[in-house]
């Protein structure tokens, strides 16, 4: 069975293969009426202040004639929202001038918002591809409000993460709202060719309409926005600048925690190098990441790791071709230690009094970029520090230290090449090496996804090998594949496919994974709207199925069947949910922790159901609900989730969160007697409490707040249970106290100045308490109470980044 499975997996993609060579031949005209804009060099200097009164924007040629592309399609622009822009360029830079005419300027929200943040204001939309390749444009958006966003854009895929230095300037005047941008060639990649040939598209939202328009046709109902681009024409004779540039910084914390106080300072260096027209390195020496944005933790009673969102910038930026084949999961640099506090040998009378919470990171370094022919090339590699944990003899007062995590390096290389402007092949290794006895690790993938020239079907999937070096007499070596085929337009959409992980696959070392020794099977089918009918703006509906099998021993362990749908109204009303539910006795593999067991759970049914209104009021709310129960079982859960929103200005906003969730004779893992597992019935009540606002001085500086407050009391029913071999519960005599009572308090207020462009202020002050004990029985002001007993983390800290540009600096000193 181990070798059959695989097998059928080579043999089901080489098949689809040999299909999608023939799909590629079909027509593809729709992507061959692009409009063309031409364009002139500036030989005059250009002011960004959203006057557009310099003499060559007289002289410019226009593009015009913008088409809806959402709700609807096709429709042209009103002439009362006819939108013009122009574009010039330099020997530094491209400008962009634009005048959006709006016959109601009242109507045109501005919103002041931070740096890619999309609030309630029109906005103005170009993506840039200077390769004219569809593969990887860059995005700059500015709002009405005079605030910008910016993007790597990859088949479609937004990253925002992504921060471009570029300057624009917004003006209201009685007929529209004129922009004007400034985008120097430090920020894209282009040859160094006479005659310069862009792919360009513009698009703007209106509001207060909900309607978006762009320049070149868009088609949503196949292909990305980014295959739909026109061309910009006319820029000849630039040089490609020398891409160098600096990111100093500064940073002090003071820590106050339990009576003690620590202080910290720190310098280090950010910086990107165009080694060519295709390539970049960016590398960071020394980080900081004292201000990055606290996790939402929570309490974890199931059998996976909680995975967390990546909040260092450094982690975020640039990384698309690194997350090929989902191998990569950041926080593992610089997270927790390989050795846990509760894995370190101990002798008698031996207490750990120190053991580090993160590991720190060194220094980090990515290489990426795309050669002519389409090639894809990225590396990274990251260094961890020898990090340890302190061991106290009480009996004689000595001290020892222990190595918890060695100096360890941590190495992506990936090669994708791309072809036909919306499919690719790509080949990931993932490596970690640590030094001394502690274990390495690598991986090795590929993966493809590729879509005819219509861009009517797809086929994605991938083959992945591990190997774990930590036993001479144990292979460690574990197999990973995934498939999926799909029809990817039209109002009817439909895919299946299958993904697995044998016994002995594990990615976790630079990756995260949940379980592994499973094969699922699964598919759905999906009816959609493009065009706004009578009632909806938008309207989806969707049938899946999937059915779970342990991968070795071949046995079945599951199946689930749902329906959902999504719809928003003519008047911005959101609503959507689903009903789900599974065929049978469940098989859970996972919960018993131990290798071969499993839980026998009844078949579960699920309800669920959310809607959002219309977030152009001031005042707005997200509410969700949902519902599950157990057939011919007592256990059952509840979630309600209400999210109102008011927006007192255009420069204040306010956000509240209240999520419960009620779980009722749930069983559950909870720990090893011996051979014995044992498990228990459980009561728990989870309550989250978050609050976040912000105060936007400008579209450069601005203060913020966030708060967030998670508490889980979980209460244990006194009689407990042995898993049997069958997977059934069989009441023991086992007695102990396994109540919990979980808070997670977090605070931050920070206040953000970019005080010139690249260049930031922030500081921040955080206040945090955990804490965790059995007295699960408290109510909401008792636990509080017992909360605020606890010893309460202060820090303070403040940081200054400065961005210096090569070509500004060699201007300046020439």
């Amino acid at each position: 069975m181990k070798i059959i499975k695989p097998l059928i997996l080579i043999v089901f993609i080489l098949k689809n293969t040999l299909i999608f060579s023939q799909l590629q031949k079909e027509n593809n005209n729709y992507l061959t009426n692009k409009k063309i804009l031409n364009t002139t060099k500036a030989n005059e200097p250009i002011k960004i202040d959203g006057v557009l009164d310099e003499p060559i924007w007289s002289t410019l040629e226009s593009a015009t004639d913008f088409t809806m592309f959402e709700p609807g399609s096709g429709k042209p622009a009103p002439n009362s929202k006819k939108t013009e822009v122009k574009i010039t360029y330099t020997e530094e830079a491209i400008y962009i001038g634009a005048y959006l005419y709006d016959d109601d300027v009242s109507s045109i929200p501005m919103e002041v918002n931070g740096r890619d943040n999309f609030g309630q204001a029109d906005y103005f939309f170009v993506v840039i591809n200077p390769n004219n390749d569809a593969l990887n444009d860059v995005a700059f958006v500015v709002f009405s409000s005079g605030s910008q966003a910016d993007a790597k854009v990859i088949n479609g895929n937004e990253d925002f993460s992504w921060n471009a230095v570029w300057d624009s300037s917004v003006k209201i005047n009685d007929d529209g709202w004129v922009v004007e941008m400034k985008i120097p060639y430090l920020n894209l990649r282009f040859s160094n060719q006479e005659n310069q040939v862009w792919g360009i598209n513009f698009a703007r939202s209106i509001q207060s309409l909900k309607e978006k328009y762009s320049w070149n046709f868009v088609d949503k109902t196949k292909g990305s926005y980014t295959l739909y681009s026109g061309l910009l024409k006319g820029i000849t004779k630039i040089d490609t600048p020398t891409r160098l540039s600096f990111f100093p910084y500064a940073s002090s914390t003071l820590i106050k925690y339990d009576g003690s106080t620590s202080t910290d300072y720190s310098v280090g260096l950010d910086l990107k190098y165009g080694i060519n027209d295709s390539f970049t390195i960016d590398a960071t020496l020394i980080p900081d990441f004292s201000q990055t944005d606290f996790d939402a933790t929570e309490l974890n009673l199931g059998p996976f790791e909680q995975n967390y969102s990546e909040k260092r910038s450094f982690f975020n930026e640039g990384t698309e071709l690194f997350n090929k084949g989902n191998l990569f999961y950041s926080r593992r640099i610089g997270g927790n230690a390989s050795l846990s506090e509760d894995d370190i040998l101990l002798n008698n009378n031996e207490t750990v009094i120190d053991y580090p919470e993160k590991v720190t990171m060194l220094n980090a370094l990515k290489l990426s970029g795309r050669t002519k022919n389409g090639l894809g090339i990225g590396v990274f590699n990251a260094i961890t520090e020898k990090t340890e944990a302190t061991i106290k003899n009480e009996s004689d007062l000595t001290y020892r230290k222990v190595t918890v995590e060695p100096l360890a390096n941590y190495n992506i290389v990936v090669l994708d090449q791309q072809f036909n402007k919306n499919s690719s092949v790509s080949f990931i290794n993932t490596n970690v090496t640590r030094v001394g006895d502690f274990r390495d690790a690598n991986v090795s993938g590929l993966i493809f996804n590729v879509t005819n020239k219509s861009n009517t079907f797809n086929v994605r999937g991938d083959a992945i090998v591990s190997k774990i070096f930590d036993d001479p007499d144990n292979k460690n070596l574990g197999v990973g594949g995934f498939l999926r085929l799909e029809r990817v337009s039209g109002n009817f959409e439909y895919n299946l496919g299958t993904f697995f992980n044998d016994e002995n696959f594990n990615k976790r070392d630079l990756g995260f994974q949940r379980n592994n020794n499973f094969i699922n099977y699964f598919g759905a089918i999906s009816y959609r709207i493009f065009e706004p009918t009578k009632n909806f703006n938008a309207f989806r509906i969707q049938l899946e199925a999937r059915t779970n099998y342990r991968f070795n021993p071949n046995k079945y362990s599951g199946n689930r069947l749902e329906l959902n749908y999504f719809a928003t109204t003519k008047k911005q009303f959101t609503f959507g949910g689903n009903i789900e539910t599974s065929i049978g006795n469940q098989y859970d593999f996972n919960e018993p922790r131990t290798d071969g067991r499993y839980y026998k759970a009844n078949s579960r049914f699920e309800l669920s159901n959310f809607i959002s209104t219309d977030y152009r009021k001031k005042t707005a709310i997200d509410v969700r609900a949902y519902f599950t129960h157990r057939y011919d079982d007592s256990s059952n859960r509840f979630h309600l989730n209400i999210s109102p929103r008011y927006r007192f200005n255009n420069n204040l906003s306010m956000f509240y969160s209240l999520q419960t969730r009620f779980v009722k004779n749930e069983n559950g893992y909870v720990n090893d007697v011996g051979s014995r597992i044992i498990f228990g019935e459980r009561d728990s009540e989870t309550y989250t409490n978050s609050i976040s606002g912000q105060y936007n001085f400008s579209t450069k500086s601005a203060l913020t707040l966030s708060f967030r407050h998670n508490w889980t009391p979980v209460q244990y029913d006194e009689q407990f249970y042995d898993l049997a071999l069958n997977g059934e519960l069989i009441p023991n005599s086992y007695s102990a106290n396994h109540d919990i009572n979980y808070n997670s308090w977090n605070f931050d207020l920070k206040y953000n100045w970019e005080f010139a462009p690249g260049s930031q202020i922030i500081a921040l002050y955080r206040n945090s308490i955990f804490n965790e004990t059995s007295n699960a029985y408290l109510n909401f002001s008792e636990n509080l109470d017992d909360l605020f007993n606890q010893p309460t983390e202060h820090l303070f800290s403040l940081r200054l980044v400065y961005f210096l540009d090569y070509n500004r600096l060699k201007k300046k000193n020439s």
